[in-house]
């Protein structure tokens, strides 16, 4: 009997008094049964599959950039305050990703039946995180699920919606934004138990209420929220490419067409732009970790550039949001002539776009385009001809939440 069919031995002894009641949260009983699914809550199950490249939209995600990674204990003197700051990632990452706040209510709902919204190092067979996600079955390296904003980002947005391979995230599952709550959460988690999941939706408001998290937000339309038929009704019919989402930025040179070659630029950073490493030292340690380095970098462009530059994270969970808070006076939209160092921005079709850095010579470093997981000396244009990405610009090696 594996962790699953013992809770559901214990849930069906039991009947259905674990179903949570707003007012008894800090009750033994609960307690108990938090503990209990911390340790015995599975993984996720399904194939899936940890080199899900090719296509638009590779590399898919990079989450969880932000320092985070930190284990919690559910007997810990700090229990409600780390569910409190968990349930604040959470909405976080499905706000940043225009979702509503019904996926935050999704979202905290399997987390709360996972982790107890606990960041557990452990779990059946290798199952950990907050929501329980197994390394072994793609979701990412012990180190990126372990971190919240990643493993959010994973349950909501998946790997790739572009995609028929790879893990899928509750914005992949059609009409979730209608079905009951835990059928959403199930068709994501895959579990054993699929009844538990709506027991936790009386928990799940009690926290978001603490934490100040608006559960009536509406979605953004294009972000997977809405009923398609409503999108359409009101004349959105797509989402706004990255003419209309990165225009501000001034630009210089001569935009160039999609699989031109790229040039080197002669362009000094501007004073503000201060890192532990020079130019000419992050394109040494660039090179060496294409030769020498592990395969650590599975969908993690955005941290592998910080990385790059001296910076333990950047401070940004995506690598469009990198590119899109740049000051508009570092920005140069579609500009093929980056100067060596630069750090070029791509939309997949994905949320989390795709950033590397230009080594000169047409060349950049980066991750997952020839090994998943691994940095690579790639020609720029790859990012275009095999991945089918859209080139936004280039902008300094800025870092101004870097730590």
């Amino acid at each position: 009997m594996d962790g699953r069919d013992a809770l559901g031995a214990l849930a069906k002894v039991a009947g259905r008094g674990f179903a949570i009641k707003a007012g008894a949260v800090g009750a033994v009983g609960f307690l108990i049964f938090l503990l209990l699914v911390g340790i015995f809550g599975a993984g996720i199950g399904g194939k899936a599959y940890a080199d899900s490249c090719g296509g638009r939209g590779t590399p898919g995600v990079d989450l969880g950039d932000d320092g985070e990674g930190t284990a919690q204990n559910p007997g810990g003197a700090n229990y409600r305050d780390d569910q409190i700051a968990n349930a604040k990632i959470i909405d976080k990452v499905a706000a940043d990703g225009g979702l509503s706040g019904r996926a935050t209510l999704v979202a905290l709902m399997t987390a709360l039946q996972e982790s107890t919204l606990l960041n557990l190092d452990h779990g059946d067979l290798d199952s950990i995180g907050l929501f329980q996600q197994r390394p072994s079955q793609g979701w990412g390296t012990k180190e990126q699920i372990m971190k919240p904003t990643y493993s959010a980002g994973m349950f909501l947005f998946g790997a790739d919606p572009k995609s028929t391979r790879g893990i899928h995230g509750l914005t992949d599952i059609q009409g979730w934004q209608t079905m009951p709550l835990g059928d959403a959460a199930q068709k994501v988690q895959a579990s054993a138990h699929p009844e538990l999941y709506a027991g936790q939706e009386d928990a799940a408001r009690q926290i978001a209420e603490q934490a100040g998290i608006d559960l009536d937000r509406k979605g953004e339309a294009g972000a997977g929220t809405e009923d398609p038929a409503d999108d359409a009704a009101n004349g959105d019919d797509q989402t706004d490419g990255p003419e209309e989402c990165y225009t501000d930025g001034a630009g210089s040179g001569t935009p160039g067409k999609p699989g031109q070659p790229f040039h080197d630029g002669d362009a000094p950073w501007p004073h503000q732009v201060e890192n532990p490493r020079s130019t000419a030292e992050a394109i040494k340690w660039a090179r060496n970790e294409a030769e020498n380095g592990s395969g650590e970098w599975y969908r993690a462009c955005l941290a592998f550039v910080a990385k790059v530059y001296g910076w333990n994270f950047s401070g940004v969970p995506y690598a469009i949001d990198h590119y899109k808070e740049m000051p508009p006076a570092l920005k140069h939209d579609k500009d093929r002539n980056p100067p060596p160092g630069a750090l070029m921005y791509w939309d997949t079709g994905s949320r989390a776009g795709h950033v590397a850095v230009y080594l000169g010579g047409g060349k950049i470093a980066s991750n997952d385009i020839v090994r998943p997981g691994y940095i690579d000396v790639v020609d720029a244009t790859d990012i275009e001809t095999k991945w089918g990405a859209t080139y936004l610009g280039w902008a300094p090696p800025y870092f101004p939440k870097g730590g």
